[in-house]
């Protein structure tokens, strides 16, 4: 039998939520070294991690809309001092939705069996298939990268 933990906290170790779809729990929680099963969902653990790193969710999403124009599956700074940064794959309200941790990816490749799915490669060489196609994802990469330089740039004064 999992052990089912009622919370989880995001930390430098945190390489993905992903959708538990289980009746017992809702968000699985994977680690360098371990894969935790949450009751809460991936969405509640993004949003109680950014109120551990004293802000809100709905206040990181509005300052990098604010900085980058971005509106749909935003990148979230959970923590900046600690380098901690994750993207949603999908739409918040998909059940699919899974939330990668920028800092932890070596690269993403397309499923060679089906173009709609992709391997998220963690530089643990942990892997895991995500439904949505790989241009999607390098794209939502590509973004988190955008807020990082950006908030680096406004942490040194050179923006």
């Amino acid at each position: 039998m999992k052990n089912i933990l009622p919370h989880y906290h995001i930390n430098e170790h945190t390489l993905a939520l992903l959708p538990g779809k289980h009746i017992d729990y809702q968000t699985i929680a994977l680690e360098h070294d371990r894969k935790l099963y949450i009751k809460k969902t991936p969405f509640e653990i993004i949003k109680r991690g950014c109120l551990d790193h004293y802000s809100t969710y709905e206040g990181r999403k509005a300052a990098v809309t604010h900085h980058t124009g971005f509106k749909r599956k935003v990148p979230i700074p959970i923590s900046v001092s600690k380098g901690i940064y994750a993207f949603p794959t999908h739409p918040l309200k998909d059940l699919d939705c899974c939330w990668v941790f920028y800092q932890h990816v070596l690269g993403i490749e397309e499923d060679v069996q089906n173009p709609y799915q992709s391997v998220v490669v963690f530089r643990n060489r942990v892997e895991v298939f995500v439904n949505v196609g790989r241009d999607g994802l390098v794209r939502q990469m590509e973004r988190n990268g955008e807020i990082i330089i950006r908030l680096n740039s406004f942490r040194f004064n050179t923006l």
